[in-house]
């Protein structure tokens, strides 16, 4: 068995531009970029929102859960319990 060889990737290639066309595959190419764009941000603005909340004294205890007056109003509030 093993790896396939560069001709069996190109005929796979092919009759995936076969079934799904050349401007469709442009298009998941496209989302994807922008997904992986959108997730980098993401999250080097949550470093940044951590170092402003550091910077201004809101250093919590790891683990510790803080009440917000400005918490998203679509989060659900569960109680956690260990099995025993």
């Amino acid at each position: 068995m093993g790896s396939f060889s560069i001709w069996h990737w190109l005929i796979v290639l092919l009759i995936v531009v076969m079934v799904f066309g050349t401007k469709k595959l442009k298009n998941i190419g496209s989302d994807l970029g922008g997904a992986v764009k959108g997730f980098k941000d993401g999250i080097k603005d949550g470093g940044q929102a951590e170092n402003a909340d550091a910077a201004a004294g809101n250093n919590a205890a790891a683990g510790q859960v803080t009440n917000n007056a400005a918490a998203d109003k679509s989060t659900i509030d569960v109680e956690a319990k260990h099995k025993s």
